[in-house]
Protein backbone atom coordinates (compact mmCIF):
# COMPACT_ATOMS: atom_id res chain seq x y z
CA UNK A 1 0.00 0.00 0.00
CA UNK A 2 0.62 3.41 -0.49
CA UNK A 3 1.49 6.72 1.20
CA UNK A 4 -1.72 8.51 2.00
CA UNK A 5 -3.14 10.18 -0.66
CA UNK A 6 -3.73 14.44 -1.13
CA UNK A 7 -7.32 13.66 -2.93
CA UNK A 8 -9.33 16.59 -4.14
CA UNK A 9 -12.88 16.95 -2.73
CA UNK A 10 -13.97 18.82 -6.01
CA UNK A 11 -13.03 16.26 -8.28
CA UNK A 12 -13.29 13.24 -6.11
CA UNK A 13 -16.13 10.38 -5.11
CA UNK A 14 -16.45 8.20 -2.95
CA UNK A 15 -18.31 4.64 -4.63
CA UNK A 16 -19.53 2.61 -1.85
CA UNK A 17 -21.16 -0.64 -4.02
CA UNK A 18 -23.73 -2.81 -2.25
CA UNK A 19 -24.11 -1.61 1.60
CA UNK A 20 -27.53 -3.44 2.00
CA UNK A 21 -28.56 -5.30 4.68
CA UNK A 22 -28.66 -8.72 3.35
CA UNK A 23 -25.50 -8.48 1.26
CA UNK A 24 -23.94 -7.18 4.77
CA UNK A 25 -25.38 -10.15 7.01
CA UNK A 26 -23.61 -12.83 4.47
CA UNK A 27 -20.42 -14.30 5.29
CA UNK A 28 -17.48 -12.58 4.24
CA UNK A 29 -14.02 -12.53 4.06
CA UNK A 30 -11.07 -10.90 5.00
CA UNK A 31 -13.87 -8.34 6.67
CA UNK A 32 -17.01 -8.72 8.14
CA UNK A 33 -20.20 -6.95 7.01
CA UNK A 34 -20.64 -4.88 9.98
CA UNK A 35 -16.68 -3.80 9.46
CA UNK A 36 -16.85 -3.14 5.81
CA UNK A 37 -19.91 -0.91 6.41
CA UNK A 38 -18.67 0.82 9.60
CA UNK A 39 -15.63 1.67 7.14
CA UNK A 40 -17.92 2.91 4.65
CA UNK A 41 -19.60 5.06 7.09
CA UNK A 42 -16.30 6.35 8.27
CA UNK A 43 -15.16 7.19 4.59
CA UNK A 44 -18.49 8.98 3.67
CA UNK A 45 -18.38 11.47 6.87
CA UNK A 46 -15.04 12.04 5.98
CA UNK A 47 -16.36 12.73 1.77
CA UNK A 48 -19.00 15.19 3.02
CA UNK A 49 -16.98 17.40 5.74
CA UNK A 50 -14.66 18.41 2.99
CA UNK A 51 -17.96 18.80 0.44
CA UNK A 52 -16.74 15.57 -1.75
CA UNK A 53 -19.67 13.52 -3.48
CA UNK A 54 -21.22 10.29 -2.09
CA UNK A 55 -22.23 7.37 -4.40
CA UNK A 56 -24.56 5.09 -2.93
CA UNK A 57 -24.89 2.04 -5.39
CA UNK A 58 -27.48 -1.14 -4.28
CA UNK A 59 -28.45 -3.84 -6.95
CA UNK A 60 -32.21 -4.79 -7.53
CA UNK A 61 -33.16 -7.81 -9.26
CA UNK A 62 -34.41 -7.35 -12.70
CA UNK A 63 -37.76 -9.02 -13.63
CA UNK A 64 -39.14 -9.29 -9.97
CA UNK A 65 -41.89 -8.29 -8.65
CA UNK A 66 -40.84 -7.47 -5.03
CA UNK A 67 -37.10 -7.45 -3.85
CA UNK A 68 -35.99 -9.58 -1.21
CA UNK A 69 -36.03 -8.28 2.92
CA UNK A 70 -33.02 -5.96 3.14
CA UNK A 71 -32.79 -4.74 -0.07
CA UNK A 72 -32.52 -1.13 1.14
CA UNK A 73 -29.33 0.66 1.99
CA UNK A 74 -28.00 0.00 5.34
CA UNK A 75 -29.77 2.52 7.98
CA UNK A 76 -28.37 5.77 8.31
CA UNK A 77 -26.28 5.19 5.36
CA UNK A 78 -27.80 7.55 2.83
CA UNK A 79 -27.94 11.45 3.83
CA UNK A 80 -28.98 14.75 2.17
CA UNK A 81 -27.01 15.31 -0.73
CA UNK A 82 -25.65 11.44 -1.89
CA UNK A 83 -26.15 10.21 -5.04
CA UNK A 84 -27.90 6.80 -4.87
CA UNK A 85 -27.44 4.74 -7.64
CA UNK A 86 -30.02 1.42 -8.34
CA UNK A 87 -28.25 -0.87 -10.66
CA UNK A 88 -29.24 -4.39 -12.10
CA UNK A 89 -26.17 -5.60 -13.43
CA UNK A 90 -22.66 -6.37 -11.60
CA UNK A 91 -21.73 -3.40 -12.20
CA UNK A 92 -22.84 0.45 -11.81
CA UNK A 93 -22.54 1.81 -15.15
CA UNK A 94 -24.16 -0.59 -17.55
CA UNK A 95 -27.78 1.06 -17.68
CA UNK A 96 -27.64 3.69 -15.20
CA UNK A 97 -26.80 7.61 -14.97
CA UNK A 98 -23.53 6.97 -13.02
CA UNK A 99 -21.10 8.11 -15.83
CA UNK A 100 -23.39 11.68 -16.52
CA UNK A 101 -24.23 12.33 -13.02
CA UNK A 102 -20.45 12.10 -11.87
CA UNK A 103 -19.34 14.35 -14.99
CA UNK A 104 -22.20 17.03 -13.86
CA UNK A 105 -20.22 16.98 -10.38
CA UNK A 106 -17.21 17.28 -12.06
CA UNK A 107 -15.67 14.11 -10.91
CA UNK A 108 -12.04 12.77 -12.15
CA UNK A 109 -11.35 10.20 -9.33
CA UNK A 110 -13.39 7.29 -7.75
CA UNK A 111 -12.46 6.05 -4.50
CA UNK A 112 -13.83 2.58 -4.18
CA UNK A 113 -15.43 0.11 -0.94
CA UNK A 114 -18.12 -2.22 -1.11
CA UNK A 115 -19.13 -5.84 -1.70
CA UNK A 116 -18.11 -8.01 -3.26
CA UNK A 117 -14.74 -7.07 -3.51
CA UNK A 118 -14.25 -9.42 -6.99
CA UNK A 119 -17.68 -9.07 -8.04
CA UNK A 120 -19.54 -5.60 -7.78
CA UNK A 121 -16.64 -3.57 -6.53
CA UNK A 122 -14.65 -4.65 -9.77
CA UNK A 123 -17.11 -4.68 -12.42
CA UNK A 124 -17.67 -1.34 -11.58
CA UNK A 125 -13.93 -0.30 -11.44
CA UNK A 126 -13.31 -2.09 -14.64
CA UNK A 127 -16.18 0.03 -16.30
CA UNK A 128 -15.04 3.58 -14.63
CA UNK A 129 -11.15 2.86 -15.73
CA UNK A 130 -12.20 2.29 -19.41
CA UNK A 131 -14.48 5.94 -19.28
CA UNK A 132 -10.99 7.72 -18.04
CA UNK A 133 -11.35 8.01 -14.51
CA UNK A 134 -8.68 7.80 -11.57
CA UNK A 135 -9.16 4.73 -9.38
CA UNK A 136 -8.60 4.13 -5.68
CA UNK A 137 -9.27 1.14 -3.93
CA UNK A 138 -9.96 1.39 -0.35
CA UNK A 139 -8.44 -2.11 1.01
CA UNK A 140 -10.06 -2.07 4.63
CA UNK A 141 -13.85 -1.05 3.18
CA UNK A 142 -14.61 -4.25 1.06
CA UNK A 143 -14.34 -7.78 1.13
CA UNK A 144 -15.75 -11.23 -0.80
CA UNK A 145 -17.22 -14.20 -0.37
CA UNK A 146 -13.32 -15.39 0.41
CA UNK A 147 -10.23 -14.32 1.67
CA UNK A 148 -8.48 -15.15 -1.79
CA UNK A 149 -11.24 -14.08 -4.11
CA UNK A 150 -10.80 -10.48 -2.13
CA UNK A 151 -6.94 -10.96 -1.96
CA UNK A 152 -6.61 -11.57 -5.64
CA UNK A 153 -8.53 -8.38 -6.25
CA UNK A 154 -6.63 -6.32 -3.86
CA UNK A 155 -3.18 -7.54 -5.14
CA UNK A 156 -3.31 -8.81 -8.41
CA UNK A 157 -5.64 -6.68 -10.17
CA UNK A 158 -6.15 -3.05 -8.32
CA UNK A 159 -2.79 -2.33 -8.69
CA UNK A 160 -3.26 -2.22 -12.70
CA UNK A 161 -6.27 -0.25 -12.58
CA UNK A 162 -5.41 2.63 -9.81
CA UNK A 163 -4.10 2.56 -6.31
CA UNK A 164 -4.72 0.36 -2.93
CA UNK A 165 -5.07 2.16 0.15
CA UNK A 166 -6.55 1.80 3.32
CA UNK A 167 -9.15 3.78 5.59
CA UNK A 168 -6.60 5.58 7.06
CA UNK A 169 -4.78 6.85 3.87
CA UNK A 170 -7.34 8.86 2.65
CA UNK A 171 -6.81 12.85 2.71
CA UNK A 172 -7.60 15.66 0.87
CA UNK A 173 -5.57 18.52 -0.26
CA UNK A 174 -6.38 21.94 1.55
CA UNK A 175 -8.64 23.71 -0.97
CA UNK A 176 -11.43 22.40 -3.06
CA UNK A 177 -10.26 22.38 -6.48
CA UNK A 178 -6.77 22.47 -6.02
CA UNK A 179 -3.80 20.69 -7.59
CA UNK A 180 -2.83 17.74 -5.75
Amino acid sequence: MTAPLALDPARTALVLVDLMDRILALPLEPHKGTEVLAAGQELAAAFRSVGALVVLVRVERPGVAEQPPGSALAAGLRHEGDLEIVKRTIGAFQGTELDERLREHGVTTLVFGGIATNLGVESTARAAGDLGYDLVFVEDAMAAFTAAEHEASVRLDFPRLGTVVSVGQVRFTAEPGSDQ
